[in-house]
């Protein structure tokens, strides 16, 4: 395992291209297998590539995944893409995050297109609802494990500000309806004024 996380770290380094189409290929299937198999949207897929590639593979440390998660939620477009274009890019660069991208994106393609086709006979069926409504409880169950264990990290560190900025985070979207836009933004800020910060310390 140690030897593939390896090749995935350095696969634009020139060790040759049976090692990067390895890799790649990895990379590919792993994420294939995620997105088909994922049912609940882009936060869903987000937090069983932190599973798969932190807890699984070993591929990625846990603070760089928080981060990775942190930027494919905070940038425009689907948080599933995001994620596979950062994961992938950490992993094995441009290359690795186009292939994570096809990967993502080939199993909702394919399926939402022969769905379109098959819509007018499901979507009164009750078998059909009531097996979607199970989903919907099962995708909580996910995120709310994955939540807890990302938080318990954060909590091992003893790190007051990223406590306090989960519990005000939480607090302000689920007590005052705060727009996540703006609870985002707010900890963006946080974050630059944090490194600055630590920058001048490092200085001194």
């Amino acid at each position: 395992m140690f030897s593939l996380c390896v090749e995935m770290r350095y696969t634009l380094g020139g060790r040759g291209f049976h090692e990067k189409k390895s890799a790649l290929w990895t990379l590919f299937f792993s994420t294939l297998y995620l997105s088909a198999f994922t049912f609940g949207g882009g936060y869903v897929i987000v937090s069983l590539m932190k599973k798969k590639f932190v807890d699984e593979y070993h591929w990625i440390e846990e603070d760089e995944m928080l981060d990775l998660i942190a930027i494919a939620q905070s940038a425009p477009g689907a948080t599933a893409v995001n994620g596979a274009i950062v994961v992938g890019y950490k992993l094995a660069g441009s290359s690795g995050a186009l292939v994570a991208i096809i990967a993502t994106i080939l199993p909702p393609f394919l399926i939402l297109t022969v769905l379109s086709f098959l819509y007018e006979r499901f979507r009164s069926n009750l078998l059909l609802s009531q097996l979607l409504a199970g989903m919907q409880a099962g995708v909580g169950a996910v995120i709310a494990s994955v939540v807890w264990d990302m938080g318990t990290d954060a909590v091992r560190q003893k790190n007051t500000v990223s406590i306090g900025s989960m519990l005000g985070a939480f607090l302000a979207a689920c007590f005052f309806h705060v727009n996540v836009v703006y609870i985002i933004l707010c900890c963006i800020v946080l974050g630059i004024v944090r490194t600055l910060l630590a920058r001048r310390r490092n200085r001194r």
